[in-house]
């Protein structure tokens, strides 16, 4: 049976989903936009800071289920301007630990909330 995952020092869901969820070796950590959890504002000043917080709020929901970025091994990147690539990757490759996980760019037409960037990742238990 599937186990629900949430850290209150992540940013709360804003639609009827579970920051993550666990079955089995497997935690499937929901988008996170950049929201900043201590004032629910969205950060967005930069790609980069807007990455940052996407990927801190990752970290959070990881952690709550006892894991890290060094589990990850699937990442989407939702993004919706593609000039805001080199900016995400930037950040995404000082951030994340080789080896880097799979992953995929996707450019949408819009986020929740007007963000400009949302990042789910797939992590295990054993990696």
């Amino acid at each position: 049976m599937p186990k629900p995952i949430s850290s209150s020092s992540a940013a709360a869901p804003v639609a009827a989903y579970s920051q993550a969820v666990q079955a089995g070796d497997l935690v499937f950590v929901s988008g996170q936009i950049p929201l900043n959890p201590e004032n629910g504002e969205l950060v967005a000043e930069t790609i980069e800071a807007a990455t940052a917080q996407s990927l801190r709020n990752v970290t959070r929901v990881l952690k709550a289920a006892g894991l890290g970025l060094e589990h990850v091994v699937k990442a989407t990147v939702f993004l919706i301007d593609s000039g805001d690539y080199a900016g995400m990757d930037a950040t995404y490759r000082t951030t994340i630990p080789e080896p880097f996980p799979a992953r995929e760019a996707v450019f949408v037409t819009g986020l929740p909330k007007g963000a400009r960037v949302e990042i789910s990742v797939i992590a295990h238990r054993n990696r």
